[in-house]
């Protein structure tokens, strides 16, 4: 195996995943009641996250100032774990771990009550 098989191979698993976490963002927000597809067009599928968590869409200028946006990333996560019936614990590992809590979101049993910041 030479290092072009390597490359390849690589780039088909970085696709998988790629794909899979489409998969999961899609499913997010179908459950949410947004259009799944919006996950694929760039800012704009912030801007619908921050709609399901009940922020306004000029939160996505925070997320352009560094430092800020980690505490920003974490208040949506929060929001994002309430809407879903959730808690802080919940919303620490989505910020954390979101490679494990985010398909667990998506595929498990969680229904969207509507935005947390609305509550």
């Amino acid at each position: 195996m030479d290092q072009g098989d390597v490359g390849f191979f690589g780039m088909i698993v970085q696709l998988a995943v790629l794909a899979f976490f489409v998969w999961v963002g899609w499913r997010i927000f179908e459950k949410a009641g947004k259009p799944g597809w919006a996950v694929i067009i760039p800012i704009y599928n912030v801007i619908v996250l921050l709609e399901i968590v009940g922020r306004p869409w000029w939160w996505l200028l925070l997320l352009l100032i560094p430092i800020v946006n980690v505490v920003v990333g974490f208040v949506v996560a929060l929001d994002l774990s309430r809407s879903f019936g959730h808690d802080l614990a919940f919303a620490l590992g989505l910020f954390f771990l979101g490679v494990v809590f985010y398909p667990v979101l998506a595929f498990g049993g969680d229904t969207y009550h509507g935005p947390s910041v609305a509550a």
